[in-house]
């Protein structure tokens, strides 16, 4: 059974059921909501059952593999495969985007183009974590630019089009220096392409030519990640974007950038990751301050949460560049916890401003007694955001801290020094998160309105809020769970360091 296509069907289902979604009428908005979410929740459970009866725990080797030759001009092959290290980003990825299609229920303006959009970002944001050609890779991490620009410029704020614009300049440009990097490896040392992934793991390069195309790599996954300063982009297209395409954003696209450092760079050029990862890790503390004290001069709610993830992928960043199985397994589990906790806070902001049509926080106060439910999910959530004991956000950032401590690639002082700017960043982030918290719930009552249950969070909105609050608390108190995809995979990572 294992020769069935499972990760073709995962990849390309949503995108091509997707397409019918144009000859519905007009006038079915519900029908094609209704469709939209069958496609993606058909295509979370057979991704389940495919890695629940087809994919062994303790094997860090590629599974479920599929080799299909596309183009013999050049040897292109369409190759999938899946290790423990994608294995929690797929299953992420296919759970946000069904309640973010379920969250999308208010758009009523040219819907049948926004549910389409939406399951082709489906596809091609699965894609990237389980390609295993690297020019099936980029095909698929260019597949997801076009749905969000269009999303952003369509469905967005007021500025949505210089959002979307901003957005595109810095994730094409990206792109011109990912190509970039792809060529060099594959067209490196041999007159025929090489675009398999195991062969090019295995492929050694002079010290300078690894030096740059190390950096054609970084640049990109930079960009998405985001990492400082490559991420003046992400504030603004969070700040226009509709929740639902925020909760996309926010939960799967930026920690495409993160799992494309420890897929290729890491992977790939491991003796140029060791010259880099000191600065990276110094870079990466200094993301978590900066961005925690940027987030709390925000008045734009939004824009306030998106500079909270800058500063919390900042742990991602330095547990990647630990060089130690704690660092590496706490920037995994890291991935996955602000995946979920990022999107929650997205859409708990959208059906806030779905009641107020306020962005600004020195135009709100007093929601907590017309709203009582927003005001209880959303202080649970900021919890979690800022690491409460019990919570997914805690685990992960007290591994990654373990990680700097364990690590055996630092000196003494520089551990010492890492970790205390790091605690800064940890202390900044209760301020500006509960700040949030008094600003929109706390204060003088400025909405009067007769009926608060019809004022208040409802049925869909609870049901998403609770469906994220699950995995948060459950992985807060069993983070065993995460681990277990991939401690076999980074042992066998940090075996080339």
């Amino acid at each position: 059974m294992n020769d069935f296509p499972w990760l073709t069907i995962v990849v390309v289902f949503p995108i091509a059921a997707g397409s019918f979604i144009f000859l519905f009428p007009h006038r079915g908005n519900k029908v094609i909501r209704w469709y939209s979410i069958c496609i993606c929740l058909i295509d979370l459970l057979l991704t389940t059952y495919a890695f629940c009866y087809h994919f062994q725990l303790d094997d860090p080797l590629i599974q479920l593999t599929e080799n299909s030759k596309w183009i013999n001009f050049f040897d292109f092959y369409w190759r999938l495969g899946i290790d423990g290290l994608s294995i929690g980003p797929i299953l992420l990825t296919g759970f946000i985007t069904t309640l973010a299609t379920l969250a999308a229920q208010p758009v009523t303006r040219e819907y049948q183009l926004f549910y389409f959009l939406m399951l082709a970002m489906y596809s091609g944001q699965i894609g990237p974590f389980s390609s295993r050609d690297i020019l099936l890779f980029f095909i698929m991490w260019e597949l997801e630019l076009i749905p969000v620009y269009l999303l952003l410029s369509m469905w967005g704020g007021k500025k949505r089009l210089y959002s979307a614009t901003k957005f595109i300049l810095y994730t094409g440009g990206a792109s011109i220096f990912l190509l970039m990097g792809i060529l060099g490896i594959g067209l490196y040392g041999s007159n025929e392409p090489t675009l398999n992934f195991e062969t090019l793991i295995n492929q050694s390069y002079p010290v300078a030519l690894e030096i740059i195309l190390y950096t054609a790599f970084l640049i990109a996954f930079a960009v998405k990640s985001p990492i400082i300063p490559l991420h003046t982009w992400l504030p603004d297209t969070h700040g226009e974007a509709h929740y639902s395409t925020c909760m996309l954003l926010a939960g799967i696209l930026l920690k495409m950038g993160a799992y494309g450092l420890v897929r290729i760079n890491m992977e790939f050029f491991s003796h140029a990751h060791s010259i880099f990862c000191p600065w990276l890790m110094i870079l990466g503390s200094i993301q978590i301050i900066y961005a925690a004290s940027t987030s709390f001069g925000q008045r734009n709610l939004k824009k306030r949460i998106a500079y909270s993830s800058v500063s919390h992928m900042g742990f991602i960043i330095i547990g990647i560049n630990s060089i130690s199985d704690t660092g590496l397994n706490g920037a995994i589990l890291q991935i996955i916890s602000h995946g979920f906790i990022g999107a929650a806070l997205f859409f708990l902001a959208g059906t806030s401003y779905d009641r107020l049509r306020l962005l600004y926080l020195d135009e709100m106060g007093g929601m907590a007694i017309p709203m009582p439910k927003i005001f209880t999910i959303f202080t649970i959530l900021s919890m979690a955001s800022l690491a409460l004991p019990g919570m997914s956000g805690f685990v992960a950032e007290l591994i990654v801290f373990f990680g700097i401590i364990t690590s055996q690639k630092y000196l003494f002082m520089m551990k010492i020094l890492i970790t205390f700017v790091t605690a800064i960043g940890i202390i900044l982030t209760p301020i500006y998160l509960l700040s949030i918290l008094r600003q929109m719930f706390y204060g003088y009552k400025f909405f009067n309105t007769p009926n608060s249950s019809f004022f208040d969070s409802g049925p869909r909105e609870l049901f998403i809020s609770i469906s994220i609050l699950i995995p948060i608390i459950g992985i807060g108190i069993y983070p065993d769970f995460i681990f277990s995809f991939s401690v076999d995979k980074v042992e066998a990572i940090l075996s080339n360091f």
